[in-house]
């Protein structure tokens, strides 16, 4: 008999839980929120107990939405991470996540002791601020005291996990967002952590995604409502997990991820690393495939800002959205630089900062709206652009993220990728993708690309209008001349003062 299957997804703004049945039909969704803390300029954190208490919420409402019998649980979440714990697995002080920008010397630190070169031929990566490990070599030099009463590290899913089994793992596709995992290996690089002088203990082992790594405890099961002894499995970062929940799971396939942050990523069955770094090269949630990945830190964030700072906070999206509408394509001219906070893909920047140009008597604020729609889409192309240049070309985009659910941005977005973008009839993001992946690890579907057949695309790909496509391919140009004008101001402000 074909059991339940739950996924929850440790999210920057909130935890969401879905539950499918055997054959990947969606049950139930239940999202709780939980607040970002900023306590200085460049810092984001949250508190893990607060990811707790939001997923206990989403759980229990997902298992209460029916009585059938729950198979496996699968857990993913915000990458890169820093879970802190003491001797009793209690957090020793706020979580710091992906989109912190404390670190830039502690990833210099890395790159020097490491070498550039050698470390991205071991990770796949370069050292950036919003991984893993520079954010230990920070609170090493920042807080020894809390240094000191370390006894493990934890990306965000897997304390999750820990709370729900008392038990440690990972899996390789979210280690992969640490800087401390051998590619190929597929494990944590004995020597990276040797040079970094960090205990091996500190980490969990790591398995591939859809193998159980552990069952839910007695203490789990009275706080969810889940029975003892229900195995979870690894799971996997959440823009892998998304891989997985919009059937990305061959070589050449890929998606276009749009939340608070942007993805685009391809499937590869093999490692492609790019030697300027400008993309990550990650292992993916099928085990043994890896995928590529570009990354812009200000996606959906950047609406948000607009919205917050313009002082209407309660303005739905899609109303913000429809604002742009009757503004024509281009904005009058009126250009955004989406760094808001540092920029990743191509420029790998955590000072780059944003900007409005050509800005005029003539622009009011739905001309605002649009130039920050239109530069989203320009920084999506960025990594698109950035993959074409080292011969990777996906043959298929998915189109995955609240951002993408509207259709006028959607159409944006497909005009400067000058790609159809294919839909899907089901969007659960990552949570959906956890869910599939603990449908396999309970015996639902034999493999991961099983797994996958099950998700529902619309019949056709949205293509782009060809007309809108002319004219983005114009702005795309200026757009990519603007930060190496304004990175040089920049400088060149810091050198006199």
């Amino acid at each position: 008999m074909l059991e339940h299957t739950i996924g929850v997804d440790l999210g920057t703004t909130g935890a969401r839980a879905v539950r499918i049945d055997g054959r990947g039909t969606l049950i139930a969704s239940e999202t709780a929120a939980y607040p970002l803390l900023t306590p200085q300029p460049g810092w984001t954190e949250q508190e893990p107990e607060a990811w707790w208490q939001a997923a206990l919420t989403a759980i229990r409402g997902v298992v209460e939405a029916s009585k059938a019998p729950i198979g496996a649980v699968g857990v993913t979440g915000q990458m890169h991470g820093a879970v802190f714990l003491d001797e009793d697995d209690a957090s020793i002080r706020p979580a710091i996540l992906w989109n912190d920008q404390r670190t830039a010397r502690a990833a210099e630190q890395i790159d020097d002791a490491v070498g550039r070169s050698r470390l991205a031929q071991i990770t796949g990566n370069r050292a950036l601020t919003g991984f893993q490990a520079p954010k230990i070599l920070w609170l090493r030099e920042a807080e020894p005291a809390n240094y000191a009463r370390i006894r493990s590290i934890l990306l965000p899913k897997d304390f999750l996990r820990l709370r729900l089994t008392e038990t440690r793992a990972t899996d390789a596709s979210d280690a992969s967002g640490t800087l401390l995992l051998d590619l190929a290996a597929r494990d944590w690089s004995a020597e990276i952590l040797r040079t970094l002088d960090l205990p091996a203990a500190w980490f969990p082992p790591v398995s591939e995604s859809p193998a159980v790594t552990a069952r839910i405890s007695d203490d789990g099961a009275h706080a969810t409502g889940l029975r003892s002894g229900t195995p979870v499995v690894a799971g996997a970062g959440d823009n892998a997990a998304a891989a997985i929940g919009s059937g990305v799971v061959r070589d050449g396939g890929g998606l276009v991820s749009l939340g608070t942050s942007g993805v685009v990523l391809v499937h590869n069955d093999r490692a492609a690393i790019d030697p300027t770094g400008a993309l990550h090269a990650f292992c993916a949630a099928v085990p043994g495939g890896y995928h590529l990945m570009g990354v812009m830190l200000a996606a959906g964030g950047s609406l948000r800002w607009l919205r917050d700072a313009f002082g209407r906070p309660d303005e739905s999206y899609n109303a913000l959205v429809a604002s742009a509408a009757g503004i024509e394509a281009g904005a009058q001219g009126l250009q955004f630089l989406p760094y808001l906070a540092g920029e990743r893909t191509p420029h790998m920047d955590p000072g780059a900062r944003g900007a409005f140009i050509g800005l005029s008597l003539a622009h009011g604020r739905a001309h605002l709206v649009r130039a920050v729609l239109e530069g989203v889409a320009y920084g999506l192309n960025e990594g698109l652009a950035r993959m074409r240049a080292l011969g990777v070309e996906p043959d298929e985009l998915i189109a995955t993220g609240n951002g993408m659910s509207n259709a006028t941005w959607r159409a944006m977005i497909s005009a400067v990728l000058d790609r159809p973008l294919r839909r899907l009839l089901v969007d659960e993001g990552p949570a959906f993708g956890a869910a599939l992946l603990a449908g396999v690890g309970s015996g639902n579907f034999a493999s991961v690309d099983a797994a996958a057949r099950v998700v529902q695309l619309a019949p056709t790909a949205d293509a782009p209008d060809p007309e809108l496509v002319s004219i983005y391919r114009a702005g795309y140009e200026r757009f990519t001349r603007a930060y190496p004008a304004l990175r040089s101001l920049r400088d060149s402000v810091a050198v006199l003062s």
